[in-house]
């Protein structure tokens, strides 16, 4: 394909999968369960953070954390205390368990009781160093301040280590790019979608080499940056939008 009928294809693609009817069946339908900021950044976080595996089974396992809050994330994270944290110690998906569990909500608390929120801690790092990967590197140094077990911090990656950070940037997609189309949020205004960086896995990463898109083998932050960067050329203000063409290429179509 030339360049032209690569963009062509992938567009196609992007308005046939970055559709409502989709939603269900993807983990960014529990966030979608709320309307309140706060409670959307919440959910989602939680939701992306175990997004991995059988979506089925995320789904399940996101929806029983908003069961345990009694669908009230952000009342529940800011007006509890340690103990009604313990209800999560039985949790468990996949190597996320309870200790990681509590941990998350324990620094969720905090981040939103002390530094206004999850946003503000984003927006400052990106801020701060003009990049996602700024953002994130800041994001998972205030988040990781609270003492966490070694195990914890392996579930909040780490870009400057080579991680594709794939579920951070997919819950970025979420909260950044405009929700025109009722499947993404749009609610952070401070970061533009134009610095959205690939949720890269292994079914997007495999179809863009499959189209000629990435040449590095290893999913990591290196393949996130070139492969993002081919996509600027198609789409220079909204790049991570084809993550909707390439995701839904590897999964529904088995490219």
């Amino acid at each position: 394909m030339t360049g032209q009928e690569l963009k062509s294809f992938l567009d196609e693609k992007y308005l046939l999968y970055n559709q409502l009817r989709f939603i269900e069946t993807d983990p960014i339908s529990v966030p979608r369960l709320f309307s309140r900021k706060e409670d959307i950044e919440i959910a989602g976080f939680l939701a992306a953070t175990i997004a991995w595996g059988q979506r089925p089974t995320i789904i399940r396992n996101a929806n029983k954390l908003m069961d345990w809050m009694e669908h009230r994330p952000f009342d529940f994270i800011t007006q509890s205390n340690v103990e009604h944290f313990d209800r999560f110690g039985d949790f468990v998906h996949r190597t996320f368990n309870g200790i990681d569990c509590r941990y998350f909500l324990h620094a969720l608390r905090e981040i939103y009781r002390e530094e206004d929120g999850l946003e503000a801690l984003f927006v400052e790092g990106f801020q701060h160093g003009g990049s996602i990967m700024s953002g994130i590197i800041h994001f998972r140094e205030k988040f990781l301040s609270y003492a966490p077990e070694i195990r914890t911090q392996k579930h909040v990656a780490n870009p400057l280590k080579g991680s594709s950070a794939k579920r951070i940037n997919m819950f970025l997609r979420w909260m950044v790019r405009d929700n025109r189309t009722g499947v993404d949020f749009g609610l952070w205004k401070d970061i533009p979608a134009s610095a959205l960086m690939m949720p890269l896995d292994v079914h997007s990463g495999n179809v863009a080499r499959k189209l000629g898109l990435l040449k590095r083998k290893q999913n990591d932050w290196k393949a996130v940056d070139e492969l993002t960067s081919r996509l600027r050329d198609f789409d220079s203000e909204d790049p991570v939008k084809y993550d909707f063409a390439l995701f839904g290429l590897g999964v529904f179509e088995k490219f």
